[in-house]
């Protein structure tokens, strides 16, 4: 392979990789790797591979016993991380570059990662399936409603007392149902999102600037953004719709007043392949980070999922319709809570779209 070649190859590993000598120092990393060590190339140069990752003898002896055998090795559920950052587990394929073993190369997956990826197939899905059920039921039940309403008000007016009490109630409830199957239908009828280059920064700041108004009003706000950010690629109104559906939830998770991080940065690693084979960047991270109670632990694995709720009275719809409209645009959105801390999580691509499907080498 030619030296062109393989710089091509090394630039296009989805992954973290880094390249260590005979004893076991840090000789190259990509871009990935440098993201995942938080530090340049010109910082991890020469240093101890195990000390940069917080990695424990295991690993050591593991790129010892590839250098002796002069085959690859795998490893699994490794616990790599950082001084900044707590260790997550991860898969490490080790494979000597060279005859002699001087050198070795590592790839690392964190399982963080991939994850967030399979929960954000699983979210498509339950999206999909809660568009078919959206265009079946909204037609079906709201014709009969509408005259359940009509004739209870039609009964009102020669009643009086508990009687005429309780086709009032009647009345409440049907156009309850009815403003129900309304949210519902939105699925079906979400039109495709444009495919324009959005400022994420200006979408942010309107949904912040109309929820400090209204329901955001008792929220303190802070906004820690990239300025270097790139645009993304979608439609502003419906990327307007998502964020104001994270802080509203959010918001009301922090009854009694708390904050609200708003945070965008850069992950360059994170890629998703697609069903041509061909990979996909979502480098752009949007995070809405609240200091409420938390998500309950039984609910976690279904929050995106339609009709599930953790407030009373609250329709499930607002973060299934927000899976969807994040998958429509080729994305995915993911959560993380624990009391004191929820954190959602939007990955998009950027708005230029040559970078998105490179070329297989």
């Amino acid at each position: 392979m030619s030296p062109v070649r393989d710089e091509i190859v090394w630039a296009s590993l989805p992954i973290p990789a880094l390249i260590v000598d005979g004893e076991n120092r840090i000789v190259a990393v990509n871009v990935p790797a440098e993201a995942f060590l938080n530090a340049s190339l010109r910082v991890l140069e020469g240093q101890p591979v195990g000390e940069r990752l917080n990695a424990d003898s295991v690993l050591e002896d593991s790129l010892d016993r590839a250098r002796e055998r002069g085959s690859a090795l795998f490893l699994n559920d490794v616990g790599l991380g950082t001084s900044e950052r707590a260790p997550v587990l991860c898969s490490v394929q080790i494979a000597p570059l060279s005859n002699d073993g001087s050198h070795l190369m590592m790839l690392i997956e964190s399982r963080e990662v991939a994850g967030r990826l399979g929960r954000a197939m699983q979210v498509k899905s339950a999206a999909k399936s809660a568009i078919g059920m959206a265009e079946m039921l909204a037609h079906e039940i709201k014709n009969p409603l509408a005259g359940i309403t009509g004739a209870a008000q039609l009964l009102s007016m020669g009643l009086q007392g508990d009687d005429r009490e309780l086709t009032e109630l009647i009345v409440a409830e049907t156009r309850r149902i009815l403003l129900l199957l309304e949210q519902v239908e939105q699925f079906g009828n979400l039109r495709p999102p444009a495919q324009d280059a959005v400022n994420i920064h200006d979408v942010l700041d309107r949904a912040r600037r109309s929820a400090v108004l209204g329901f955001a009003a008792h929220i303190t706000f802070r906004e820690e953004y990239d300025p270097s950010l790139p645009a993304c690629r979608g439609d502003s109104n419906q990327l307007l719709q998502v964020v104001l559906n994270l802080i509203r939830n959010a918001a009301e998770a922090c009854r009694d007043g708390g904050t609200i991080r708003l945070r965008t940065f850069y992950e360059m690693s994170l890629r998703v392949r697609q069903s041509d084979g061909q990979q996909k960047g979502l480098p752009l991270q949007i995070e809405i980070v609240d200091d409420g109670p938390g998500i309950p632990p039984d609910m976690a694995d279904a929050i995106f999922e339609p009709f599930v709720s953790g407030r009373e009275n609250g329709t499930g719809l607002g973060l299934a319709l927000v899976s969807k409209i994040i998958s429509d645009h080729g994305g995915w959105i993911g959560v993380e809570s624990a009391p004191g801390r929820t954190a959602f999580r939007i990955s998009l691509p950027v708005a230029s779209a040559p970078q998105d499907n490179p070329e297989t080498p």
